[in-house]
């Protein structure tokens, strides 16, 4: 129960997290996290989770580089193939060799075979932590692809050296040819091992699918086994795991495009389910290391034997001089200055490194304790630390001081538009069939139409556009509530329908905005309030009790759209053309629905329920594509919160027919 109750409170830490990051989106999710399981540590009943580190890489790392295997671009991947491995391979050894040295001269307490150790496992970077940065860090495309290459590779060549150290350390003998080729074995046998089962895996579920074995459930199983079991195999003939799961991750994304074209379902069902598990992997790897990193310090400040400002300046110089490498590495592979200062401030080290870390035995050979091991530990947490916020506070800096190219940006904004609107499109038609072909059809002919008119959307200053935009949309929902309290004076509609209209704009308007949210629920309540009073006043009893028909709903509505669309037009400047266009076309693709009541079946009478479950499912593949490319640093935040705002105002038309058809149905 205990067991229970720990995972339990881990899950809920972080939702709290990515709760705290939409208030506060300064701060990245893995810092926040990290406090948070810092101050788990001082709650009553919480107990120590002792960090075993090869359990550790097992269910957490192992299936989050399989992800990421999965979906990195494989042909960018390979382009980028020498820059990979010289970040990959020449810098982790780089750092080792000189690095080592260095901290071996300034802690002479730490022996040199010991001070490669350490040196070993702060080469590698982070691929969850790298991952992280894309999310708030408009990188450079290319560099972005490095840095999830170099994050993908660097971690075997980074282990391998570290074990050689600790074994050099604790037997004292080390041999520089036996592990040369140690590295070679594990390293390409890992790749190899990793590869030919990733193809078995494949092979066995084609099989199953051949002999009409299409359980969708059955597959998610392998999938969600396949990176476990391949880690698992690929430690037990000593060669590396880790990127034996990456092999299989990039086999599987050959897989993946082949499966774009057979089953829609379980694409979508597989997505869907990665979504929730790498969410909760990510997570949980960052509460954890905040979990190890209070006893870790504890041990080492409350130590007379160390100087705790001396401890904090180790921290903060190594810190530097792997920057420093790291930068003069770059540089001096390819002589630009800022590509070489953004990647060496991106060099994250994250979990991995503390998990190695906490694998330091004891003891050495002859049962003497391993010399500094505490102090190698806090130094390791201290050097993630920093390294994180290093990168959390610079990079938006250094990044958001480049003005990019007009033109670049608004070729950036059409193709995400595209992209989004391609994957809403390409939802609805995996999702016909002989039941919905109708729906589907009038679907596909409104998601054409605005497909091309985001083609040939031409816009400059995305930020400012987007309030703009939103600002317009906002006053032509205020022309429709004026519509309905027009109708309502003149007593051509009842109080009913009148609340019911109001209520669905007031709730587009808030999926709208994405800022004071509590403000916008108290004056829809206050609002609200406000018509139930009058109804209540109202003497004709009879006319109150009716309810609101399909007839009425769209009459109104068709009222309200063509107020709209003038007020709209009344906005228009010589600046923003292209905005109040797109605007206005989406406010006539309404009106054409409404009056050939193609939201209706051809009854008439209720709400098409195949074409509200289509429609729902592209807005929704229309959100997963938004958050890829914002995941992916193909789009910065402010393009992807204007990219929801068109989403979600879609959304609410949406529910804005359904709840007065629903209403009709029920009376």
């Amino acid at each position: 129960m205990e067991i229970f109750l720990m995972v339990l409170v881990l899950l809920i830490l972080i939702g709290i997290s990515n709760v705290v990051n939409h208030f506060l989106p300064v701060i990245p999710v893995p810092l926040i996290q990290i406090a948070l399981g810092v101050i788990a540590t001082f709650v009553p009943g919480m107990h120590h989770i002792p960090l075993n580190p090869e359990l550790f890489l097992l269910l957490f790392i192992a299936p989050l580089l399989f992800n990421d295997g999965k979906i990195t671009p494989r042909d960018e991947l390979w382009q980028l193939r020498s820059s990979i491995l010289l970040l990959a391979l020449g810098l982790v050894f780089a750092t080792v060799l000189i690095a080592g040295p260095f901290i071996h001269w300034m802690i002479p307490a730490v022996p040199l075979s010991a001070a490669f150790a350490l040196a070993a496992i702060l080469s590698p970077t982070d691929a969850v932590a790298v991952g992280s940065l894309s999310g708030r860090v408009k990188l450079p495309g290319k560099i972005m692809r490095l840095l999830e290459g170099e994050a993908l590779m660097n971690d075997a060549s980074g282990l391998v050296a570290f074990n050689f150290a600790i074994a050099a350390t604790v037997t004292g003998h080390f041999s520089l040819p036996k592990a040369i080729g140690s590295f070679l074995v594990i390293a390409v046998g890992g790749i190899i091992v990793g590869a030919f089962l990733g193809f078995l895996v494949i092979g066995i579920r084609m099989q199953l699918r051949r002999l009409g074995m299409e359980d969708v459930t059955l597959h998610m199983l392998i999938i969600i086994l396949t990176p476990f079991i391949i880690y698992w195999i690929a430690e037990e003939f000593h060669v590396s795991g880790i990127l034996a799961v990456v092999a299989a991750g990039v086999t599987h994304a050959i897989e993946r495009d082949k499966m774009r074209r057979g089953s829609a379902r379980l694409r979508i069902v597989s997505d869907s389910t990665w979504s929730v598990i790498l969410f909760s992997l990510n997570g949980l790897v960052f509460i954890l290391l905040g979990l190890e990193i209070p006893g870790v310090i504890s041990e080492v400040w409350k130590d007379p034997a160390y100087n705790n400002g001396q401890v904090i300046g180790y921290i903060v110089l190594i810190t530097a001089v792997l920057i420093l490498l790291r930068f003069l590495w770059v540089w001096a592979a390819n002589r630009h200055f800022r590509a070489a200062l953004l990647t060496a401030l991106s060099g994250v080290r994250g979990a991995l490194t503390l998990s190695a870390a906490f694998s330091i035995p004891l003891t050495l050979a002859d049962s003497s304790p391993f010399p500094e091991r505490s102090l190698i530990l806090f130094i390791c947490s201290g050097v993630i630390l920093i390294t994180l916020i290093v990168a959390s506070a610079l990079l938006p800096i250094l990044t958001r001081d480049t003005k990019a190219d007009p033109n670049e940006l608004e070729e950036i904004e059409r193709t995400a538009r595209v992209r989004v609107l391609e994957a809403g499109l390409n939802a609805i038609r995996e999702e016909m069939n002989d039941e919905n072909t109708q729906e589907g059809m009038s679907l596909i002919s409104s998601y054409t139409y605005r497909l091309q008119l985001a083609k040939l959307k031409n816009k400059t200053e995305l930020g400012d556009a987007w309030k703009e935009a939103l600002n317009i949309r906002l006053e032509g929902l205020h022309a429709e509530k004026k519509v309905a309290e027009k109708w309502l004076r003149e007593e051509r509609i009842s109080p009913i329908l009148v609340d019911k209209f109001q209520t669905s704009l007031s709730k587009i308007e808030m999926l709208l905005t994405t800022r004071f949210k509590w403000k916008k629920l108290l004056i829809l309540g206050w609002a609200t309030l406000q018509r139930m009073l009058i109804r209540f006043k109202r003497k004709d009893k009879k006319f109150n009790k009716s309810h609101p028909t399909w007839g009425a709903y769209k009459a109104l509505k068709l009222e309200a759209v063509r107020a709209a669309i003038h007020r709209v037009k009344e906005l228009e400047t010589a600046g923003n053309q292209d905005t109040i266009q797109t605007i206005i076309a989406d406010y006539q693709s309404l009106e054409l629905q409404l009056v050939n009541d193609t939201f209706a079946s051809e009854s008439g009478k209720k709400l098409s329920v195949e074409r509200r479950e289509l429609e729902l499912k592209a807005i929704q593949a229309e959100r997963n594509e938004i958050q890829n490319l914002y995941e992916r640093g193909d789009i910065s935040r402010t393009l992807a919160n204007t990219l929801r705002v068109d989403v979600n105002y879609h959304e609410g038309h949406v529910y804005e027919t359904q709840t007065v058809h629903d209403e009709e149905t029920e009376h």
